[in-house]
């Protein structure tokens, strides 16, 4: 089993909660992880990526090499698409957010970055943060996002589900719950996706 993870967003959006959930999870199956160091300002609004790979067998390197990675996680569609060349072309997921981030003053028109999402073989795109806030969680779209992306991972969903209640426990049974929510929201909406 091996997975090259490239997780991007901006500072702020949870990218190292879900690198923290996936950790959890793959640690409690005694599989190796290895975790790049966050790139980029991870002050809120700054963009924000890592390498994460998971693997059966010992990984001597954090950086995933261009064009290797298995999955983008992306909380943000912009992002997403920065960080394409990492991304295999023939069998990677894109996994993204469609809400976008706009913070800087050039942000392309949204359904422009929306037509460069859609280019790619094997992806899902869904509005994380409308499904987080309909769950009454606006900052939960991680999660949601996570959710998604679980469907090809590998990785059996009840061990994610493990992994926020581990990660989130200490904040109280309601964050634990609203996390879980937001969590099976995400990966149903990625079943749904993947039927169109």
């Amino acid at each position: 089993m091996k997975k090259d993870i490239i997780l991007a967003g901006v500072g702020g959006q949870g990218i190292l909660s879900i690198a923290t959930i996936i950790g959890t999870a793959v640690v409690a199956k005694d599989l190796y992880v290895k975790q790049a160091e966050v790139h980029g300002m991870s002050q809120r609004g700054g963009d924000v990526q890592s390498h994460l790979r998971i693997a059966d067998k010992p990984i001597f390197s954090d950086l995933i090499p261009m064009g290797q990675a298995d999955m983008i996680i992306s909380v943000e569609p912009m992002e997403s698409l920065r960080y394409l060349p990492y991304l295999n072309p023939e069998t990677g997921w894109l996994i993204t957010n469609t809400t976008p981030f706009v913070n800087i003053p050039n942000y392309p028109a949204e359904a422009e970055v929306m037509k460069e999402v859609a280019k790619i073989k094997n992806h899902i795109a869904i509005n994380a943060d409308a499904i987080a806030k309909d769950l009454g969680n606006a900052k939960a779209a991680n999660m949601v996002i996570l959710g998604a992306a679980s469907l090809h991972l590998d990785i059996d969903y009840e061990e994610f589900k493990k992994a926020v209640m581990t990660n989130f426990g200490r904040k109280g049974d309601e964050v634990v719950q609203a996390n879980l929510a937001a969590l099976d929201a995400g990966r149903k909406a990625g079943e749904s996706y993947r039927v169109k």
